[in-house]
C-alpha cells in the first residue's frame, strides 16, 4: 500500500487562516520587514512569495533591497533602524549574504523579539537548553514539527534520524525533536553507515541538500518521511528544462514509508506559514506589553 502523502499546502493554508484571524484581532497591523542584499534570483523569488503571503494574511510588509557591495556598517545601520521601528514586528534578512558581510554579526544585531527567522544566537542557544524558551524558532524546522503534529505522528519515544547538520534546518530540527522527547540521531558526511542509521528511524527528516539521495532501502517500513530538500534536476520534457525534486526518491520511498511529504508541496509552504505565525506572535507580545 503506497504511503500517505502529507499535504503541506493544505496544512499551510489552514495555518495562514489562523494567522489572519489572530492578526485581525489586534488593534494594529503586524509588520514584517525583509532585507535582501544583491541580485540573486532565487532570493528575490522567496522574498516576493513572503510579501504576497503577508498581504493575504493581513500583515504589512516593508522591503529593503540593497546593493551587493553594501558595507557591513551600513547594513547594520539599517537593522538598527528596523529594530527601533514600532511598525515592524519581524525582521528577516534573506540568506545567503555576500561573502564580505559577516553573517553572524548581522543575525546577532536583530533584536530577539523581531528575530522571526529564529537565527539569533541567543534564540538558538535557548532552543538548545532545557527549560529555556526561545522568542522564535527557525521557520523550516518549526514547519517540519508542525506537520508531524497535525498529521498525528507521535514523537515521544520514537527513533528520529536527521540527515544534515546545517544551522538552518538540521541542527534546529534535531533540537525540536529532542524537545518532543524523540531519541535523535544526526547523520552527516562523517557518518560511517548512513543506511543502517536511517533504517532505524520511525521519523526521518531528510535535509542533506542532495537530490534523490534517499532510496527505498534507506527507509524503515511504515516510517514517516519529511523531505526538506528542494533541488533542480534537468528534465528536457519540461518547458523550463528542469524540475524540482527533494532529497528523497519519492516514487521509491512511497512503496515503503507510512507517510511522506511531496516535493514541491510539502515542507516549502510550511516555511512561509511559520514565518507569518512568528511575526504575528511577535506582534501579540507587543500588544500584551501595551495592555500591562
Amino acid at each position: 500500500m503506497p504511503a500517505e502523502l502529507i499535504d503541506g499546502k493544505a496544512i499551510a493554508a489552514q495555518i495562514r487562516g489562523e494567522v489572519g484571524r489572530r492578526a485581525a484581532a489586534l488593534s494594529f497591523t503586524p509588520g514584517l520587514a525583509t532585507v535582501i542584499v544583491g541580485n540573486r534570483t532565487d532570493s528575490a523569488t522567496y522574498v516576493r512569495m513572503k510579501h504576497k503571503a503577508c498581504e493575504e494574511c493581513g500583515l504589512k510588509s516593508f522591503h529593503h533591497s540593497l546593493p551587493e557591495d553594501i558595507q557591513q556598517r551600513d547594513l547594520e545601520g539599517l537593522i538598527s533602524k528596523l529594530n527601533e521601528d514600532s511598525d515592524v514586528h519581524g525582521i528577516l534578512v534573506q540568506l545567503p549574504l555576500p561573502k564580505h558581510i559577516n553573517e553572524e554579526a548581522i543575525l546577532g544585531s536583530i533584536s530577539l523579539e523581531k528575530d522571526v527567522d529564529g537565527f539569533h544566537p541567543i534564540n538558538i542557544g535557548r532552543l538548545a537548553m532545557k527549560n529555556r524558551t526561545p522568542m522564535h524558532v527557525p521557520c523550516t524546522p518549526k514547519g517540519c514539527i508542525e506537520l508531524l503534529k497535525r498529521c498525528g505522528v507521535e514523537m515521544q519515544g520514537k527513533q528520529a534520524v536527521v540527515l544534515g547538520r546545517s544551522n538552518i534546518v538540521g541542527l534546529p530540527v534535531a533540537l525540536l525533536l529532542l524537545r518532543n522527547n524523540a531519541t535523535v540521531t544526526i547523520c552527516h558526511t562523517g557518518t560511517k553507515d548512513m543506511i543502517a542509521e536511517t533504517r532505524r528511524a520511525d521519523i526521518l527528516i531528510a535535509a542533506s541538500g542532495s537530490a534523490n539521495m534517499v532510496k527505498k532501502d534507506w527507509i524503515k517500513p511504515g516510517a514517516t518521511v519529511i523531505d526538506v530538500g528542494i533541488n533542480s534536476v534537468e528534465d528536457s520534457s519540461r518547458k523550463s528544462g528542469y524540475r524540482l525534486v527533494g532529497d528523497v526518491e519519492t516514487k521509491e520511498a512511497e512503496q515503503v514509508a507510512g507517510k511522506i511529504t511531496p516535493v514541491p508541496g510539502g515542507v516549502g509552504p510550511m516555511t512561509i506559514a511559520m514565518l507569518l505565525e512568528n511575526c504575528v506572535t511577535a506582534a501579540e507580545r507587543v500588544a500584551l506589553r501595551k495592555e500591562a
